[in-house]
């Protein structure tokens, strides 16, 4: 094993072909066995470590060492596991954040490699795939078939193809068996629920799993996510700023669709300049906050890798197997919590969030806490251009994931219908924050929330008592307009 660059990532072979039989391990004893040595290898390393400090290492070489090699371990497993352990990969690559930079590079520099990791299905097992689902003869649909792929998804790869129409189109193949692995994966979830009370004591931990698991299993269903991808291509068709490719064909566990050619957006992330990433990331955002307005259904898996940017400038997206319908309640709850927390007390605030299952209907709540961590969110709710960063998400996430007893984001909880929701917020802030984003992120969340819209509104024209509020809490209004660039932190 080649050793890492100094407190990196250790580089991995790619398997041999020989390595693999071209499928992630399905059986439960195997993956189980996988996911359980994370932990177990994770405190095997600090152990070792305090030997090594105390053999004279300097403490922080150590600890560099041990978050290369347990980063080096998650993208193995998890890579190799996929299904829920990718989904588990795509949001520990937010929670890192929380981490010193120098020690979340590794794991971002790990997990941003899971969608493309090994294995990969090999052409015998494609072909065997690709009968099952559409019978022996499925090549005389095609002019032409690549039996290696060009991408990975969670569960399954895409290939590139020529429909018998003469259409280029992309095929996503589901792994065999990897239903039955994931269902197995959703179980361990729903057991090890209850432990999640260690980090939300009051929240109801089972039914947030269910609903969890509620999302990856229909993300398995390829006939469900053909249907929503045709609802999203319809209500886009001919739009000037979104693609969206129709589908193909749908039969079993392959789902083929028109092939999109554009430039991946971890590819501007990583190399664009900032007039094209403010661009591509407002594209971004009205095209999942107008999502939900324009087909009922919510794109909730704003994922770097389902986003490109075409030729003609457009913004084309991919991977629809996350869109359930949208909660139509839910605007009207975030126009009454935004009216309450800009135009009233926080006494009204804290009965607006427990009228809507935010908080436990009875025991204390420390509302004050919330208004204060909150305040920096709040900021870009009243600017008329806002600038996110890596730099003030890991801010936000270190202040709502700090281990003290008192934290009040730990007397918080959801609704279960909303888990899809909190996944959205969470995955889009983490692409524009990494987009480094600036713009006009108000105006986008308003033309399709106008109930926000309108609290926010109020709050300019000094129509409720909320103004002295957030003063105190740091926040200062410059100017009454609308249209104007309206509040500035004071510290």
């Amino acid at each position: 094993m080649p050793e890492p660059r100094p407190g990196g990532f250790r580089r991995l072979r790619r398997r041999a072909e020989s390595d693999t039989v071209g499928q992630p391990p399905t059986r439960a004893s195997v993956r189980n066995a996988k996911i359980v040595a994370l932990p177990v290898a994770y405190a095997a390393r600090r152990a070792g470590g305090f030997g090594r400090r105390a053999l004279g290492k300097p403490a922080r070489e150590v600890e560099l060492d041990i978050q290369a090699r347990t980063a080096q371990h998650m993208f193995e497993v998890l890579g190799e596991l996929k299904g829920c352990a990718a989904k588990l990969g795509q949001v520990l690559a937010l929670y890192e954040l929380a981490l010193p930079a120098e020690l979340g590079a590794p794991y971002r520099e790990a997990l941003s490699q899971l969608q493309d990791s090994t294995p990969a299905m090999l052409p015998g097992a494609v072909y065997e795939a690709m009968a099952a689902s559409m019978g022996v003869d499925w090549r005389d649909r095609f002019i032409s078939f690549e039996p290696r792929s060009c991408a990975a998804a969670s569960v399954g790869q895409v290939h590139r193809a020529v429909w018998s129409d003469g259409r280029p189109v992309a095929v996503k193949i589901m792994y065999p068996g990897a239903r039955e692995s994931v269902q197995s994966d959703l179980a361990q979830i729903r057991r090890l629920a209850p432990l999640a009370t260690v980090f939300m004591p009051v929240a109801d931990t089972r039914a947030l799993a269910d609903a969890f698991t509620e999302c990856i299993t229909e993300e398995l269903d390829y006939a469900k996510e053909a249907a929503a991808q045709q609802v999203f291509a319809e209500a886009y068709a001919d739009d000037p700023d979104f693609a969206v490719p129709l589908v193909v064909h749908q039969q079993g566990d392959v789902l083929i669709s028109e092939w999109l050619d554009g430039i991946p957006l971890p590819r501007i992330i990583a190399s664009g300049d900032q007039s094209e990433k403010d661009r591509v990331g407002l594209l971004l955002l009205r095209f999942v906050v107008s999502s939900f307005a324009r087909t009922g259904l919510l794109y909730s898996d704003p994922h770097p890798g389902n986003f490109r940017v075409l030729r003609d400038g457009r913004l084309g997206i991919v991977d629809y197997g996350a869109c359930p319908p949208f909660p139509s309640a839910f605007p009207t709850v975030v126009g009454e919590i935004a009216d309450a927390a800009l135009n009233g007390s926080n006494a009204m605030l804290e009965a607006v969030l427990r009228g809507h299952g935010f908080i436990c209907a009875d025991g204390d709540f420390d509302i004050d806490g919330l208004v204060a961590m909150t305040a920096p969110i709040r900021e870009i709710t009243l600017q008329h251009t806002s600038h996110l960063t890596t730099a003030w998400l890991r801010k936000q996430v270190l202040r709502a994931t700090e281990p003290r007893l008192s934290n009040v984001s730990r007397q918080l909880t959801s609704p279960p219908e909303y888990t899809p929701i909190g996944r959205t917020i969470l995955a889009g802030a983490g692409v524009l924050c990494q987009l480094g984003i600036e713009g006009p992120l108000r105006d986008e969340l308003h033309a399709y929330l106008p109930e926000w819209r309108a609290a926010v509104e109020r709050f300019h024209l000094g129509e409720g008592p909320a103004a002295g509020t957030l003063a105190r809490a740091g926040i200062l209004v410059r100017d009454a307009s609308i249209s104007a660039t309206a509040v500035t932190t004071v510290s």
